[in-house]
């Protein structure tokens, strides 16, 4: 954890730490007012916050009774417990709560779970009603109450009562209630249920191509295994690159049953509205519920890995890394498929811990053990290169891409870019102008392909009339982007129109605060417009950051001598 942000939750936690103990009642006071108390409440509450869910529950575990006080308490308990995999111990809890009378929405919905993954569906129906009646700062839990009471009360109900029921969902939930559609078309065995699929996976405005995996699932479910396979190949043109599809196929080849997920099995439809839930969690940054939402779906169908991969997603961008290795290693073990993607993201671990010899290592071994390779494998190990600067490596593989493939491949303009991008970090300009022209002209409106093109153009004093128009239209693509907007104010500075350039190098520091490139132009800008006191601040806070290159530093030195 970054110290300074440790720093400041050590003292917020502290303060509300202090208030919450000063508030009890006095007969509470010797039971929870001494200081192993205090500390294990106040150690739990913040590993929990960092997400680091197993030493969390240890301290958290050690206030029994708490609850009875802090209502709050037993939902935070409760977290650690089902993130740290301990479903038979909060389920536990969770009844223990209902004979105090203080249950809440995480302990109902944790005994519904219990009840619904042991085929108890009344029972289940029971627990998710009484969801509804409690307080939750997540407007998704309104979702979630809706749709896990609906579903367990279809058994009840023939098709058209229930049809009415997924009708009058919130409107909000426009997506969310489409997808609700198809699953219960296919959980009544309607003769609708190809059609609904159909159209859900074929809208162009939003990405649905998970479910042409739940839709090819379905196909092999009633028989149609050749029309099953010819679905899946139809999706792969559209979507390369999705990890279902792709293990699916391999699985349909080597004629391998896949029971992951069974739209007709109650259980296994539940787990998918709550990755969803969790999804959209994970998208807003709110990871520890999102991870809690992500272990109830594998409770339910512990079999079916895209739950561990938006699991392991969300232990990297925590910055857990250890755990996310774990779930990646785990799978790939799983199918051919995984093992590349798995092994894609252990590299980026270990480049990210600045193991970058072993990284390199690692994916090169990776990518040399796979016996069957296609063109999409071969750009993620290019891409990888590149960006670990092994540049003329990079360029051979993404040489052979681009004799592999037509110009209107997808892969084409990213191809071309890639080895553009290379050749430039290599000196090799006529090439690498060639092929990023190349990528611009298979694909116009690549605002950061626009960017690096009309940068180096600048950079080497050439076509910067023609540069700033380009900088111009990426701009316009990409509102907002330090780096393009950087370019634009640095194209206008080698125009001498330093009144406008210091309007969009300013704007870039403060999109960019950290970075020495952004903040060394605005140095020159604010220079040239007679701020040389302000001018030798920025350079000499180029200076002093970690991220700044031996050559710009020396730049540097000099202007701070004798100016621009």
């Amino acid at each position: 954890m970054n110290i300074f942000k440790f720093k400041i939750k050590t003292i917020l936690h502290l303060f509300f730490v202090t208030i919450f103990f000063s508030t009890l009642q006095a007969k509470n006071l010797d039971k929870f007012s001494h200081g192993s108390r205090i500390s294990n409440y106040f150690s739990g509450i913040l590993l929990l916050e960092d997400n680091q869910y197993d030493k969390s529950y240890k301290f958290l575990k050690e206030l029994d009774g708490l609850e009875e006080i802090h209502l709050n308490f037993s939902s935070k308990y409760l977290f650690s417990l089902i993130n740290s995999g301990k479903f038979t111990e909060a389920f536990n809890y969770s009844k223990k709560l209902e004979k105090k009378n203080l249950g809440n929405f995480e302990s109902d919905l944790i005994t519904g779970v219990y009840y619904l993954k042991n085929n108890n569906y009344d029972q289940a129906h029971t627990y998710f009603l009484r969801l509804q009646k409690r307080k939750s700062k997540f407007i998704i839990n309104d979702f979630i109450s809706s749709s896990l009471i609906n579903w367990t009360s279809f058994k009840d109900l023939d098709l058209p009562q229930a049809q009415d029921k997924i009708d009058n969902i919130n409107s909000r939930f426009q997506n969310l209630k489409e997808i609700q559609n198809v699953f219960l078309h296919c959980f009544y065995s309607s003769n609708k249920t190809e059609f609904y699929f159909k159209d859900l996976i074929s809208n162009e405005n939003i990405d649905f191509s998970r479910y042409d995996y739940f839709y090819a699932s379905y196909l092999n479910s009633i028989g149609k295994n050749e029309e099953a396979k010819r679905s899946v190949n139809s999706s792969l043109k559209l979507y390369p690159e999705n990890l279902l599809l792709n293990q699916y196929r391999l699985n349909l080849d080597n004629k391998k049953n896949d029971k992951t997920f069974n739209c007709q099995y109650l259980p296994h439809v539940i787990a998918e509205i709550l990755y969803i839930t969790a999804n959209a969690l994970s998208t807003q940054n709110i990871y520890t519920i999102s991870n809690f939402y992500l272990n109830l779906s594998k409770y339910l169908n512990k079999n079916f890995h895209s739950f561990d991969i938006l699991l392991a997603e969300n232990f990297y961008k925590i910055n857990n890394l250890k755990e996310a290795k774990n779930i990646y290693t785990n799978i790939g073990k799983k199918g051919k498929a995984y093992y590349w993607y798995a092994s894609k993201h252990n590299s980026r671990i270990l480049i990210k811990e600045k193991k970058k010899e072993k990284a390199l290592k690692f994916l090169s071994n990776a990518y040399e053990s796979l016996k069957y390779k296609n063109v999409y494998m071969k750009y993620d190990y290019a891409k990888f290169l590149k960006s670990n600067d092994q540049f003329e490596k990079s360029i051979k593989y993404y040489t052979e891409i681009l004799n592999e493939i037509d110009k209107d491949h997808p892969l084409y303009p990213k191809s071309t870019d890639g080895r553009g991008v290379a050749y430039e970090r290599i000196g090799k300009w006529e090439k690498a102008e060639k092929d990023l022209l190349s990528s611009l002209k298979a694909k116009p409106d690549q605002a950061y392909v626009i960017n690096y093109l009309a940068y180096s153009w600048i950079e080497k004093g050439i076509k910067i009339d023609k540069s700033l128009k380009m900088l111009e239209k990426a701009n316009r693509l990409e509102m907002n982007d330090p780096f393009i907007i950087d370019s634009l104010g640095w194209a206008l500075f080698k125009l001498k129109r330093y009144d406008d350039s210091k309007n969009y190098l300013q704007q870039a520091v403060k999109l960019m605060p950290a970075d020495p490139i952004i903040n060394d132009h605005y140095g020159d800008v604010l220079w040239k417009n007679g701020k040389k006191i302000q001018a030798r601040y920025y350079w000499n806070y180029v200076l002093r950051l970690n991220e700044t290159e031996k050559n710009l530093k020396d730049k540097i030195k000099i202007k701070l001598i004798i100016g621009l």
